[in-house]
């Protein structure tokens, strides 16, 4: 059966508006890091939040090729600088409570075989830089989304032996599916997987589990949780009161780790894309919450840049729980994208936790929420650790032990 791609951005459209963001009559929509290619669901975003009530629709487009060229040519000690404008823009947004959506759609090659030093000052000056618009995100100051768009680049890269036009129609194919938009009614399919990662994030929250302990070949990993850790998994709800999905796809529950208590060694399921590297066949070894070795077979400089970030990035920010029978597991396709990788294994974050993890984190002061046990970090950078040879228990406070997982698969119902 062809592939209608303008029938699928009707729908992912749709979606966007009404599921992902939960667009309110009067509110004011950006659009940011689009694509030139994504012009066309750009348009489709545009005329569905308008039909919504929305006031303005405004895009920002995004043509990585300026960055390649900056890296090609650009004075070397010039990497310290940023446009100030995006993330004061974007701070701005959040705050006005405006609507944000922001693409992932990038090539995985596009630094390949930069500098890796180069890259690292890249990378930290730009954290130190949106760091004015993620403490709003952190918080969830108005409805936010992040959403993927296929391009020719990318589909390269995940079907690199196909011919480019069957590559896009394929990947737009895998991310259609991922995103449910397959589906004869893609809103009611996920209002209903909605409703199901509250139940789940709900029953765990009750369980306040003091820490998970993971088992699996190369992993003996015990991640101790802070006393008042929150799950969160499918909507959010913003600041000003408005229910929204921040990933589409998303098929995680998530909280954050006591930044202090976690011990033993965990292998990478998955590679690492990472700046253009692929990190892979990687381990890390945690003494009190902190990276003490590191190894990996291919690109471990990279690794090492991600760790030695800031002192926050040796420790970890989130743990995340995904069954090896949600959608995109279940594909067995590697997206080198984190927005799809993420969602196909649980995986750890190394870095800066999301303050609303923790019961009133919101309102604590950064040396409150790192005294309650909550990471700080510029970087954020999830790796994926689960497979279908992983077993995973939760310790009550009581000393008992539960199973999460088995298998890769959760070990109960809800």
């Amino acid at each position: 059966m062809p592939f209608d791609l303008d029938h699928t951005l009707e729908k992912y459209a749709d979606l966007i508006v009404h599921i992902g963001l939960n667009l309110r009559a009067g509110q004011r929509l950006l659009v940011t890091k689009t694509p030139l290619a994504a012009a066309p669901l750009a348009r489709h975003i545009a005329a569905s939040a308008y039909r919504a009530g929305a006031r303005l629709v405004d895009v920002v487009y995004n043509d990585e090729q300026i960055l390649l060229q900056r890296f090609n040519h650009a004075p070397r000690d010039s990497f310290d600088e940023y446009p100030y404008w995006v993330p004061q823009l974007i701070k701005e947004i959040l705050e006005n409570g405006d609507a944000l959506i922001a693409f992932s759609a990038d090539d995985p090659d596009l630094l390949k075989g930069q500098d890796p030093g180069l890259v690292g000052t890249y990378l930290k000056t730009r954290m130190n830089h949106i760091r004015r618009y993620q403490d709003a995100l952190m918080v969830n100051a108005s409805n936010w989304l992040v959403v993927a768009y296929p391009i020719p680049v990318w589909a390269a890269k995940v079907f690199p032996h196909l011919p480019a036009d069957e590559a896009l129609a394929k990947l737009w194919r895998a991310v259609a599916k991922a995103c449910r938009l397959d589906l004869d009614d893609p809103v009611a399919a996920w209002k209903e997987h909605d409703r199901q990662l509250h139940a789940r994030r709900e029953l765990l929250t009750r369980k306040q589990y003091t820490a998970l302990q993971y088992r699996a070949p190369g992993t003996d990993l015990t991640v101790g949780l802070p006393q008042g850790h929150r799950w969160m998994g499918g909507h959010a709800t913003s600041a000003n009161g408005i229910n929204f999905i921040p990933n589409l796809p998303t098929e995680e529950v998530f909280t954050l780790p006591h930044k202090d208590r976690v011990e033993g060694t965990v292998r990478a399921s998955l590679p690492l894309s990472y700046q253009g590297a692929l990190i892979e066949n990687f381990d890390l070894v945690y003494q009190d919450g902190r990276v003490v070795e590191i190894h990996a077979e291919k690109n471990e400089g990279f690794l090492r840049e991600i760790v030695e970030t800031d002192e926050g990035s040796h420790r970890l920010g989130e743990v995340a729980l995904v069954p090896q029978d949600s959608p995109i597991a279940a594909s067995r396709q590697m997206f080198f994208n984190t927005l799809f990788d993420e969602n196909a294994a649980s995986h750890l974050a190394l870095g800066r936790a999301y303050k609303f993890t923790l019961a009133d984190g919101e309102e604590m002061s950064d040396e409150e929420f790192s005294a309650r046990g909550g990471n700080m970090s510029l970087a954020h950078v999830d790796f994926m650790i689960g497979s279908d040879e992983m077993d995973i228990d939760g310790v009550l406070p009581d000393g008992r032990i539960e199973a999460l997982m088995r298998a890769g698969r959760w070990a109960f119902e809800v």
